[in-house]
């Protein structure tokens, strides 16, 4: 990087940063949440087991008015530390989602530490030159088959620095690989299938098969799919072909220099026996964790062991060295060390609105919001609430526990499906959470892509209108027919 890059580096680094941070826009949204405990009054429904969801769920007909707990200052202080390891949250543990981001960036610490996933980029570039806009499409359709599947969100984390190299080789930006991982596994829970902890879970809590509806969620995601990756693809091209069209323009000098080697001993796209057997154990791992994942019923837990594990089976294939192996996983960890820490941070806003008992209050309105409305008005009012709630609730499956046992009986008054009221709940959520702060995914991804967060909105606020639009037509139609 000449100095001339850097210099225009450093003034796009003062000039952005008069927009907050993620650290200070998340502690701000738990003030935010703290002074409406002191607002809105305290409320709960009574809860039962529910067997089949294996959660408690709320009871309809049972909100009561409770005694207030506003949240002050010492509470606004504590959430960041509860949202780590609060076990009656709804969003859950986040230490666990954190110490797997600290040994993700540990095993790819070690991983660059060998050369081999940099040379292979190049290798990989040059044997697809001219035709790297179609990894985009090939790409979202991986993650949105997680997304559908099992509900691929935290897991995504582990992809985000393996796929910026490739997208700066390729003459795209950071912005377009956060993008093809956000949205495209995004999109997915957006059109959630068979998806355990959005569609049958909810399903379940509103006391139907998970199978209803299942027609129009394959028009949801087969739909949003082709809209999504339309528009990637669209902004990928501008960029190529003028990069100074890029969201991130001024900040390629700074994304180049962190995610490529400059080390010209790695300039090559000649992978070394070594080098090709690190690449297999590294494609090896990540089937297993999806593997995992999606047939064993693995969580944060076990994946961050299996990339403990890998990190050192590597160090010992390259031939490291102890002090080598435990300096370069360590220098990784530190890499995303800002990432764990956010997603603490995050999780403290849903802390302090469950302290403050105001969830079950915004429910209740909400309920008595719908009231004796038309079917087109009764199921788009139903997606406008759920998007709303799904910004304090990002969990898909927190926001299907708390919300489908009151919302879902409302249907049956309305003359909507019950199946109707599960869709606009995980198309709702899964929309929401392409830009919520308060989803720890989202703030997690665009750290590690460095991509700012006002940055992000500005790219993908046409997209979601377009997804609003596209999402309560199908909504409308579903009703009349």
């Amino acid at each position: 990087m000449n100095a001339n890059e850097i210099a225009a580096d450093k003034d796009e680094n003062e000039g952005t940063s008069r927009f907050p941070t993620a650290y200070t826009i998340l502690f701000l949204l738990i003030v935010l949440v703290a002074g409406l405990t002191w607002i809105i009054p305290a409320g709960q429904y009574e809860r039962a087991l529910n067997e089949e969801v294996g959660r408690e769920v709320a009871i309809p007909g049972t909100y009561a008015e409770v005694d207030a707990n506003p949240q002050g200052l010492i509470d606004v202080l504590l959430a960041p530390i509860a949202g780590f390891y609060d076990p009656d949250s709804y969003a859950a543990n986040a230490i666990d989602v954190a110490l797997f981001v600290l040994l993700l960036g540990g095993f790819l610490g070690v991983v660059n530490a060998t050369g081999a996933i940099d040379t292979g980029i190049r290798a990989a570039m040059r044997r697809v030159e001219g035709h790297e806009i179609w990894m985009i499409p090939f790409l979202m359709v991986l993650f949105a088959l997680g997304g559908t599947t099992y509900g691929m969100a935290e897991e995504t984390i582990a992809f985000y620095a393996i796929l910026m190299p490739v997208v700066l080789r390729a003459g795209y930006d950071t912005v377009t690989g956060v993008a093809i991982i956000l949205i495209g596994a995004g999109i997915g829970v957006l059109g959630s299938t068979i998806n355990p902890f959005a569609t049958i879970i909810a399903s379940n809590a509103a006391a139907i098969p998970f199978t209803d509806g299942l027609g129009l969620r394959l028009v949801l995601l087969g739909g949003g799919l082709l809209i999504c990756s339309a528009y990637v693809m669209r902004y990928a091209r501008r960029v190529k072909l003028d990069p100074s069209r890029s969201i991130v323009a001024r900040l390629h000098a700074r994304h180049k220099a962190h995610f490529l080697s400059d080390d010209p001993q790695r300039q090559t796209d000649k992978l070394t026996v070594t080098q090709s057997i690190i690449l297999v154990l590294f494609g090896l791992t990540f089937a297993a964790m999806i593997w995992g994942v999606a047939l064993q019923g693995w969580w944060m837990a076990q994946m961050g062991a299996l990339f403990l594990g890998a990190a050192i089976i590597v160090g010992l294939v390259a031939r490291l060295g102890e002090k080598a192996l435990t300096g370069a996983f360590v220098d990784g960890a530190k890499e995303l060390l800002g990432v764990a820490l956010v997603i603490g941070l995050a999780r403290g806003i849903v802390v302090i609105m469950e302290n403050g008992m105001i969830a079950d209050t915004i429910l209740h309105n909400a309920a008595n919001t719908l009231g004796d409305l038309s079917d087109i008005a009764f199921i788009n009012s139903m997606f406008g609430i759920l998007a709303g709630m799904s910004f304090f609730v990002p969990s898909s499956s927190g926001l299907a526990v708390l919300s489908m046992p009151i919302l879902a009986p409302l249907s049956d008054f309305a003359g909507v499906s019950r199946e109707l009221v599960v869709t606009a709940y995980q198309s709702a959520n899964g929309l929401v959470n392409l830009i919520n702060p308060t989803f720890a995914v989202v703030i997690g991804g665009l750290a590690i892509g460095r991509v700012p967060y006002e940055r992000w909105l500005m790219f993908i606020w046409p997209l979601l209108l377009i997804l609003t639009v596209f999402i309560m037509g199908a909504l409308s139609i579903s009703v009349i027919i």
